[in-house]
């Protein structure tokens, strides 16, 4: 069991692409999908850069090793002034999860918004997520929208 105390989220670090990389392959499996090895270096940069419209990643690290991870970005919407926040990866290793692991995530990327003057965060999940879910319902609010995409 994971103290809360021994939880630290922060932001990810140039030091942490291998376990970050292990993290994320262990996600996109989850999802049952992969991606190009380039898509990996680009998107490590991405997380990494000081574009104020780019991806921000946080890590949680725990017992000497990553734990978790996720990302998020802030993006304008028709509907506000204000820059909305998209959390579009959130990861636990299986080992810790219900833990707290994932809602120390979420909240801290809660955080970042506010910091950011931004008021929404929105996320994505599978319906079958049931696992995630449970921490979702507690944290976050349910909505009716449902997602489509371009067929190519």
């Amino acid at each position: 069991m994971i103290l809360k105390d021994a939880l630290r989220v922060r932001p990810l670090a140039a030091s942490d692409r291998e376990e970050w990389a292990a993290l994320w392959t262990a996600y996109l499996e989850f999802y049952e999908t992969s991606v190009p090895s380039k898509t990996y270096d680009v998107y490590f940069a991405r997380l990494l850069g000081d574009v104020a419209q780019d991806f921000n990643a946080l890590v949680a690290k725990a017992e000497g090793r990553l734990v978790g991870l996720t990302h998020y970005l802030f993006h304008r919407h028709g509907w506000t002034v204000e820059n909305t926040c998209y959390l579009q990866d959130l990861y636990a290793d299986p080992n810790v999860r219900g833990m707290g692991v994932g809602r120390a995530l979420i909240e801290a990327v809660y955080a970042a918004a506010e910091a950011a003057r931004s008021p929404s965060v929105y996320w994505m999940t599978q319906h079958s997520n049931a696992t995630a879910r449970k921490l979702y319902d507690r944290i976050g609010e349910l909505t009716p929208f449902i997602k489509y995409r371009r067929v190519t």
